[in-house]
């Protein structure tokens, strides 16, 4: 009897505290085939993770990128991370996530990882202060699929309570 393919788990990554050639590293080490950019503002401070400059480094790799803004954190959910409240963001981010757009990028990026390893990359270094912890879980839900947090550099992702359940590249899984 044939057993069905075993589907790739979903992989997030957070680039807070990182250089690009660290997170670029962790990508390729992970086998990823896809990075998806569920930021709602893909611009960012930190030299080279603006969207151009990421998908052109990601590019270099033999990685595709696509960004679906409409998995992003509205402000007011971003604004409530900044100020230590990641609680309520997950509350204002679950709200965002009942719209039209949001849910049509969902099930983009569930058809994506459907047949290819794909990551979810967003600022914060700790999945549980961050909405790619809820996007992986609400993209595994139906699928059965892992989600593991990729840690970049030395040690474990620090992980706080967005999440139900989160793991690091250094042996954990979580189950969406």
């Amino acid at each position: 009897m044939a057993t069905a393919p075993r589907v790739p788990e979903i992989l997030t990554i957070g680039y807070e505290g990182c250089a690009l050639r660290d997170v670029l590293a962790a990508l390729v080490a992970a086998d990823v085939e896809l990075l998806i950019d569920v930021r709602a503002v893909p611009r960012s401070r930190k030299p080279g993770f603006s969207k151009r400059q990421l998908a052109a480094g990601l590019d270099a790799t033999g990685i595709p990128y696509v960004h679906l803004q409409g998995l992003g954190t509205p402000k007011a959910g971003r604004d409530a991370v900044r100020a230590g409240h990641p609680g309520i963001m997950a509350s204002i981010f679950r709200a965002h996530m009942t719209s039209d757009r949001a849910q049509a990028e969902l099930a983009q990026a569930k058809a994506l990882a459907r047949g290819q390893r794909v990551c979810l990359l967003c600022f914060e270094q700790d999945p549980g202060c961050c909405h790619r912890t809820i996007v992986a879980e609400m993209m595994a839900r139906d699928s059965g699929q892992d989600v593991r947090h990729l840690a970049v550099g030395s040690g474990a992702v620090p992980q706080s309570g967005v999440g139900r359940r989160s793991g690091s590249a250094r042996g954990g899984k979580s189950r969406g």
